[in-house]
């Protein structure tokens, strides 16, 4: 790709390569709320639906959303997280994303649950947010891996202004292990799947998130529970392989297919893995939080 690397043009580009390709074709293999991250499973055998709904409403719980909190989902996908958090927690939230399409069917599934009042989404990128200090939670999945190590600082500090002081930041994204090789030439994944795509070891991640002036609250590894959420999205995609044909080229069915099966084979073998970072923003010291993490599991 063309352009300074992780530059706002050259990110809306590598984007909508990746996510510009018909919704259809994702409908095919995803779950009934279209969530394109790790769902979070009870049993091995249980149904991706549920698994991904229990995943929205984990993240919910673990931000401890409530009724009129403002929400700011950064990489909002087609709006599964903001539909649910506004629905079942009565917050006001506001999704981003890069893709067109994507913003377009999110705002109808919006528009089809009754909730324009409560929640939209919108083409933006992160760093044209300038919303200082009106956000209650914040939240980032399956977003992160687009914005590259160097660019690390900028993103925790916008995350940290925009948010309220005692507010909430969780941070869902893939990791790479930091004693597996990294590959300096260009990999299938970053020339078929996602073009400047970069995977950060959690310890940098850390690093400079406090380097912003967060307070690390919690950080929790989701690995099997992506090469499980892989799995069905693998066995989805074959067993519709004819509609898939049908609604994008045999090679794009191939690369998807091969990308989601080799990714799950690094998720089962730890060469990446996927955290969900809970971040504070303390207010005079005051983190606003409960002494344990009962609540999330009540």
């Amino acid at each position: 790709m063309h352009g300074r690397r992780h530059s706002t043009t050259r990110d809306r580009r590598a984007v909508t390569y990746h996510y510009d390709v018909p919704g259809e074709f994702y409908a095919l293999w995803l779950d009934e709320r279209m969530v394109y991250s790790c769902a979070y499973f009870a049993t091995p055998d249980e149904d991706l639906d549920a698994a991904q709904e229990r995943k929205l409403d984990y993240i919910c719980r673990k931000l401890r959303l409530r009724r009129g909190e403002k929400v700011l989902d950064i990489g909002c996908g087609w709006g599964g997280l903001i539909i649910h958090a506004a629905c079942r927690y009565g917050v006001e939230a506001l999704g981003i994303t890069l893709s067109e399409p994507q913003a377009e069917l999110a705002n109808e599934r919006i528009r089809r649950a009754g909730l324009e009042g409560r929640c939209r989404v919108e083409v933006r990128d992160y760093r044209e947010i300038e919303e200082w200090g009106v956000y209650d939670k914040l939240v980032s999945v399956g977003m992160f891996e687009h914005v590259g190590e160097a660019r690390l600082p900028d993103y925790f500090s916008r995350a940290y202004r925009l948010l309220r002081p005692g507010g909430a930041f969780l941070n869902h994204g893939i990791s790479r292990n930091p004693a597996a090789p990294v590959r300096r030439e260009p990999t299938f994944i970053s020339r078929h799947v996602f073009p400047d795509g970069e995977l950060v070891p959690i310890g940098a991640t850390l690093s400079a998130s406090e380097g912003s002036g967060f307070e690390v609250r919690d950080v929790e590894s989701l690995r099997e529970h992506y090469a499980l959420t892989l799995g069905h999205w693998v066995r989805r995609l074959e067993n519709n392989a004819g509609e898939a044909r049908r609604i994008v080229d045999e090679t794009t069915y191939r690369v998807w297919r091969l990308y989601m099966s080799g990714s799950a084979h690094g998720f089962r073998t730890g060469r990446i893995n996927v955290y969900q970072t809970l971040l504070a923003r303390p207010d005079r010291g005051e983190s606003g939080l409960p002494l344990t993490r009962s609540d999330w599991y009540a």
